[in-house]
């Protein structure tokens, strides 16, 4: 990938970097606990199981985790991944309590405390900054889609997560998780290395068990990367499962929610909360007869058996390390009844380029609209307006530019030639003459290829150091991808994504959960600090 990718944290480049593996020490003074361990790798199957059974209720569930916030993102190790914590959490779930003993149905995500990206609008008294100290006060006068939807199913949002400032779509050179209100999020497994980004904290608090699940946004890796870096699942869902209204935009294309968890079960359940149709959003007019409600019934353990995958042998190489982990996971595969072939794609597709171009044009678009909306609370109208506070602020310009802020309002409107060319050249090079092609002429179910790396050590002088990755195919095309857990190096977590066609995600959940349940490589990570 050319020069001018470097500052998005949410594409991986292969970099011409030596990678090295890290050696660390458990910081054992790090979390001052009170005696809440008994949450920690809690599914919600298991949450609500106690919830029936009256062991706990949701107001005690939900104080058990913003204490944790407290000790452990607040205090202790200070993970940094939270940006606000809901003041009326506790109300909410008491609230909630009170109808489930007076014979209210539970909604599927009933007591769930579930944690934000800090760019998904709420209509409470939380901020939505996308980290950006210019909406350090902005107050979104309605929920998101994805927001009401997690209201309507029962769910207790508890916090918004800190992020890479405005997606990372900002700098040339940037540290993912690193934002002008949040600061810089920490990994959990060792702190000094980075989170990726850009669903940062998300993906940290999901790893600590500081909330059951969380919501990210990806444009190119931004789920993914931080699934993979802190040992979780992310899924990627096919763009327009899930609505993007109510979500500051980088691109109409690419832009996409979509659930992280500790299990693919968690993560399963999530998704079927969140899918619907929404005129606000065109994108999900396509999801009709082709969404769930309910993906778990898609969950087998021997859900691998007569499956066809195909290994993208391109996408390795980057590290030894994470080529010997791949290897281990395809005679995983095999072991629960799956045949893997190594599988090429068209070479001399330039969809990467074609991308970032079609970024740049959607980003002013989508940006200056919601800037605009009514009752977005924005104190700026538009990019140009904010490159010119960015500026003047003493935080923003500290460390990284704005040179692709800038490089997007130089743009003209979404008529433009050369936005329609380049549309074009990415959406058949990664579809029709990429994904579509390789599994249709290989009859393929799925197609695996590493994550990305172990995580790198965080640097705000140079920005981030991606050795290798493999987001931009499924992101790019706008098809679905999941990442699990595949195994550690030394005590860095890596992961293995499964992606496929578009509205693939029954048949990925149901391969991602057979391999889950098969190898089992999640662990809780101890916030260990680099000899």
């Amino acid at each position: 990938m050319k020069a001018k990718f470097t500052g998005l944290s949410f594409l991986f480049i292969t970099a011409v970097l030596c990678f090295s593996a890290c050696k660390s020490t458990v910081n054992t003074n790090a979390v001052k606990r009170t005696d809440n361990s008994w949450i920690e790798e809690l599914t919600i199957s298991q949450l609500q199981r106690g919830y029936r059974e009256g062991k706990y209720t949701v107001r005690d569930v939900v104080k058990v985790y913003l204490d944790r916030i407290n000790e452990i993102d607040k205090d202790g190790p200070m993970l940094n991944s939270v940006i606000a914590i809901n003041p009326d959490a506790l109300e909410i779930a008491e609230k909630l309590d009170k109808e489930a003993a007076s014979g209210k149905t539970p909604g599927p995500l009933f007591g769930v405390p579930v944690i934000l990206k800090d760019n998904i609008d709420t209509h409470d008294r939380m901020p939505t900054t996308a980290g950006a100290t210019v909406l350090r006060s902005s107050f979104p006068s309605a929920d998101s889609y994805v927001a009401g939807k997690l209201r309507e199913a029962g769910a207790v949002i508890i916090a918004k997560s800190n992020l890479s400032e405005w997606a990372n779509f900002r700098a040339r050179m940037s540290s993912s998780g690193w934002s002008g209100v949040g600061g810089q999020t920490k990994n959990p497994y060792v702190l000094d290395r980075n989170p990726c980004g850009s669903s940062s904290g998300s993906g940290v608090a999901v790893s600590a068990n500081l909330c059951m699940v969380a919501i990210g946004t990806e444009t190119n890796g931004s789920i993914v990367c931080p699934s993979n870096n802190n040992g979780i699942v992310g899924i990627k869902p096919t763009v327009g499962l899930i609505s993007r209204s109510g979500i500051i935009p980088i691109s109409f294309t690419q832009d996409t929610p979509g659930p992280m968890g500790r299990t693919v079960e968690d993560v399963a359940l999530t998704l079927g909360a969140l899918t619907g149709i929404d005129s606000s959003d065109s994108k999900t007019f396509a999801s009709q007869g082709k969404s769930c409600t309910d993906y778990t019934r898609f969950l087998k353990k021997d859900g691998l058996k007569g499956k066809r995958i195909g290994l993208l042998r391109k996408a390795m190489g980057f590290s030894d390390k994470v080529d010997t982990l791949m290897n281990k996971a395809v005679v995983d595969l095999k072991k629960n009844g799956a045949e893997v072939f190594e599988i090429e794609f068209p070479k001399g597709q330039n969809y990467e380029d074609a991308s970032f171009q079609v970024l740049l044009y959607e980003f002013k678009d989508g940006l200056n609209k919601y800037f605009a909306g009514p009752g977005s609370g924005c104190p700026v109208k538009n990019i140009k307006e904010l490159i010119a506070f960015n500026k003047s602020d003493t935080i923003e310009l500290r460390y990284f530019d704005q040179n692709i802020l800038e490089q997007a309002e130089q743009k003209g409107d979404l008529n433009s030639v050369e936005y329609k060319k380049a549309l074009a050249v990415m959406t058949k090079a990664t579809r029709e003459n990429g994904i579509d092609k390789v599994m249709n002429g290989n009859r393929l179910d799925a197609i695996i290829a590493p994550t990305g790396s172990p995580a790198w050590k965080t640097d705000l002088i140079l920005g981030d150091h991606f050795i290798g990755g493999s987001s931009s195919l499924a992101a790019i095309s706008g098809y679905p991808a999941i990442t699990v857990p595949m195994g550690f190096i030394d005590e860095l977590p890596v992961g293995i994504t499964f992606f496929g066609k578009a509205w693939d995600e029954p048949l990925l959940l149901e391969i991602a959960y057979s391999y889950e349940q098969g190898t089992k490589h999640r662990k809780i990570p101890k916030y260990s600090i680099s000899d």
